[in-house]
């Protein structure tokens, strides 16, 4: 709606306040860190340029060569250099080993850019293969994220119940009204789901403790500094991919099994996209939670452009661990994944409540009907109703690791 004060918000609704608060966000993010990098290697930049013009000037003077016929040679290097061939002896890039480390690259989205396709075969091939490659790859690390929730939801509801399972009974024989209060409400444990920073912290020390183990591994290997070797793991598991280290690349390790050692890097570096990948997912979830207390925060001095919520009283604590044995249940529907639960003020779900496996499982199953499902009333131009569509935490929607995020961890849970 229109805000009629005259502010400078003008029309705009929160869906689009957020968006711009994250662009803004983003560009001010990117002025920052190009600030910063070209303070740090700018002036080696300008140290390594100077030195190579001192060693072509000296080179071309003791062999009596023209700086054309030098450039040219150095050009044609580059060429080879792009086609694989390096000074030092390294492995084959296009045997089946070196093409499987390729794909996996291409797949993974790594792309270190060691080896490119050089023939217009393999360049089509390749945005074809890619394009199914790539999608099937992000399916898996979206299973991942929906697994490392679900083993974290069971081991927290294990843990609870372990907890409540020792009840003594009296001497007659009977429990106290305390006790079976407690007993029902450890056998009605349906609907937990751990919170947000829960699953953040556990896949951050996963990603710190794969990092650093793969970290000894490549130091000793590959001769790199430690710190040059967490820098190449964050690179590649990040999918960054720079190119300017890459691991197993020699044709023969000495002192070490060649072939032990091309498995724990694949291992490794499988294990270390998935934690980075689901850390990034969970991460983008904190990101908006400070983008939606920013606007909460925006909408007191101009509530005209921001609409009230429905429950303007918020719980102030989102992060405890809490059963869920107040809430109601409504009948299951493909708009919210299959079960679509709701609760009075006096029953809001707790942000720490895991979720059941139930749940998860029956969510799992129609997903891709929604998808389809959002796809067909955009096609028919019945575009969907906005209290089935838009909730009211700020978290609405999502396919894929947002949409597991958004129904599978308590802060951005629709049914809180």
């Amino acid at each position: 709606m229109a805000c009629r004060s005259g502010c400078c918000c003008g029309s705009i609704n929160e869906d689009n306040a957020r968006f711009l608060l994250l662009a803004l966000f983003i560009v001010l993010y990117l002025l920052c860190g190009a600030a910063v990098f070209s303070a740090l290697e700018q002036p080696k930049e300008r140290e390594a340029k100077e030195r190579w013009e001192q060693r072509f000037e000296h080179f071309s003077q003791k062999y009596n060569l023209s700086k054309k016929e030098l450039n040219n040679f150095l050009r044609n290097y580059e060429e080879a250099n792009v086609a694989g061939i390096r000074v030092d002896t390294i492995r084959p890039r296009w045997d089946f080993t070196g093409a499987f480390y390729f794909v996996g690259t291409v797949v993974s989205t790594i792309g270190f850019g060691m080896t490119t396709p050089a023939t217009i075969g393999g360049k089509v091939f390749l945005m074809f293969y890619g394009l199914l490659g790539c999608a099937s790859t992000i399916l898996f690390f979206n299973l991942f994220l929906e697994r490392v929730i679900t083993v974290i939801a069971v081991v927290l509801k294990s843990c609870y119940e372990r907890r409540h399972s020792n009840i003594i009974l009296p001497q007659n024989g009977r429990r106290t009204s305390e006790e079976g209060r407690a007993r029902a409400k450890v056998e009605d444990l349906s609907g937990w789901k751990p919170s947000v920073y829960c699953v953040m912290l556990i896949l951050g020390a996963a990603a710190i403790l794969v990092s650093c183990c793969a970290s000894l591994m490549y130091s000793a290997a590959e001769g790199w500094g430690y710190l040059d070797s967490l820098y190449f793991c964050f690179v590649a598991f990040s999918t960054i991919g720079f190119g300017d280290m890459v691991s197993s690349q020699r044709t023969v390790y000495e002192g070490l099994p060649t072939a032990a050692y091309r498995v724990c890097n694949f291992f490794f570096i499988l294990t270390g996209v998935c934690c980075i990948y689901s850390l990034f997912n969970v991460i983008s979830i904190v990101i908006k939670q400070v983008l939606n207390w920013l606007l909460r925060r925006l909408e007191a001095p101009c509530r005209c452009c921001f609409p009230r919520r429905g429950h303007p009283h918020r719980h102030p604590r989102r992060n405890v661990v809490a059963p869920g044995n107040l809430r109601t249940r409504r009948e299951p529907s493909i708009e919210t994944d299959a079960v679509n639960e709701s609760e009075t003020d006096t029953g809001r779900r707790m942000s720490g409540e895991m979720i059941s496996m139930r749940d998860f499982l029956a969510a799992n199953k129609v997903n891709l009907a929604i998808m389809q499902k959002q796809l067909s009333e955009m096609a028919n131009g019945h575009p969907r109703q906005p209290g089935s569509s838009s909730r009211q935490n700020g978290f609405s929607g999502g396919v894929g690791a947002l949409g597991i995020m958004n129904n599978r961890l308590a802060e951005t849970s629709v049914d809180r």
